[in-house]
This record gives C-alpha cells, sequence and structure tokens, in this order.
C-alpha cells in the first residue's frame, strides 16, 4: 500500500481567478515521470471554485471524467448539448471518447469543492456520452466499463467498518473525515494505492466519506493517449 498525503499534492489553478486545484498526479506543467497513473487513473484532481469562477470551454478526448462533489453546485455545460447542475451525493460522468468541449462553472453564490477523476479507456474514439447519477446510495457502485473500473462510495460513522474490495488495484480517497486503512491513519485529501488488494478492512476513524476505486485484472491494457493537460 502507497499513501500519498495531501500536502505532496501539485499547486494549480489560478488562485487570482478563484480557482484552486490540487493534483495527485502528473499533471500539465507539474511532470513527473514516476507518478503518471495507477491502473486507468491518470488524474484525480481536487477543485475549489469560488463563488462566480469556473473553468471556460476547454476540449478532451479519449478520457472518462468522474466527478464527485463535495460541497456548492457545480454547473456543467458540453458541445453535445448536455446541461446539468450537479450536488454533493451525485455522480457526474462525462465519456469524452473522440473529443468534446465543455463548461464547469460555479454559478452559486457559495463556495464550490469537487473531486475530479480522469480515467484511461481501454479503447480511444467513438461518440461522447453524459450521465448524472442523483443522490447515489452508500455501498451501490457505479460502473465505468470503458475503462475496466469500478466506483465505490463508503460513507462511515465513528468505529464503523467496511472491506476494501479484494482486487489487483484499489485506489482509495479520503473525500472529508479521517479513516485507518490497513494501520494507516488517513486524512482529508489523503490517498492510498493498494496493489494486489486482499482482506483490506477500513475503519472511520471519524465521521468520513471514502471514494474507492477498483481495477481489474486488464488494467494494464489500455491505450496510454495524451498525457493530461492544463485547462485554459
Amino acid at each position: 500500500m502507497d499513501v500519498r498525503r495531501a500536502d505532496a499534492r501539485y499547486r494549480g489553478g489560478d488562485p487570482a481567478a478563484g480557482i484552486d486545484t490540487r493534483h495527485a498526479f502528473s499533471f500539465g506543467p507539474h511532470y513527473d515521470p514516476g507518478n503518471l497513473r495507477f491502473g486507468p487513473l491518470i488524474a484525480c484532481n481536487e477543485e475549489r471554485l469560488a463563488p462566480g469562477a469556473g473553468f471556460d470551454e476547454h476540449p478532451h478526448s479519449h478520457t472518462e471524467i468522474v466527478t464527485w462533489v463535495v460541497e456548492g453546485e457545480l454547473t456543467h455545460r458540453d458541445s453535445a448539448g448536455h446541461e446539468s447542475v450537479v450536488r454533493p451525493g451525485d455522480v457526474q460522468r462525462l465519456s469524452s471518447a473522440g473529443g468534446v468541449r465543455h463548461v464547469e462553472r460555479n454559478d452559486a453564490d457559495v463556495p464550490l469543492a469537487f473531486v475530479q477523476m480522469w480515467l484511461a479507456p481501454f479503447d480511444p474514439g467513438g461518440d461522447p456520452s453524459y450521465e448524472t447519477v442523483r443522490g447515489i446510495a452508500d455501498s451501490t457502485p457505479y460502473a465505468v466499463p470503458e475503462a475496466g473500473a469500478m466506483l465505490h462510495v463508503r460513507r462511515l460513522g465513528a468505529g464503523e467498518r467496511t472491506a476494501v474490495p479484494d482486487a489487483p488495484h484499489v485506489y482509495v480517497h479520503v473525500v472529508r473525515g479521517e479513516a485507518r486503512l490497513d494501520g494507516e491513519e488517513l486524512a482529508p485529501g489523503d490517498a492510498a494505492r493498494i496493489t494486489d488488494a486482499k482482506d483490506v478492512e477500513a475503519v472511520g476513524v471519524t465521521d468520513a466519506e471514502l471514494l474507492m476505486w477498483v481495477f481489474g485484472p486488464g488494467d494494464q491494457e489500455f491505450s496510454p493517449g495524451p498525457p493530461p493537460a492544463p485547462r485554459p
């Protein structure tokens, strides 16, 4: 198990424009050849947008983009005609496929915080698609078959336990609260990269919310695609 602490994330964004970004992987100008991906996961960004701030229209391709709102409301619009407001508890996925452009903004009058995760698909190209699952229930997995991935949301009370799925690769991100994972205490923004996960358990030290990505045995056969580029 490889634990990466929140304070080791790369700083990004544009503070003057109300955008604060923390990158878990090599991203844009923050190039680290030893930290390019974990299985299909190529980005796990913590984003904070001030009221009125956002990312103007920009392109994506060959990437599965999954977004989890922590607080506030995220406004999404894309070139395929989709428009929605994503709130805490919703899972949003944009399959950029052969190419799509989108806008992400905080149009509310309160701060917005969200976690955005990018996955490399098995096969590049195709037609873009979009969906939002409203109020996903705890322990209800969300599948991203294009990347051979499954997202599990775990909300734990203090002292509550949950099994980490057995899998070749598991990525655990702490959204809020504190949890203990195989003897390691993790705080908000911390993450653990687990290889050959078996009989691993997570325990809430406080009330906690965890995102667990589970990647199957084929997860080393992805199209490499282009490296993540910074938003304009």
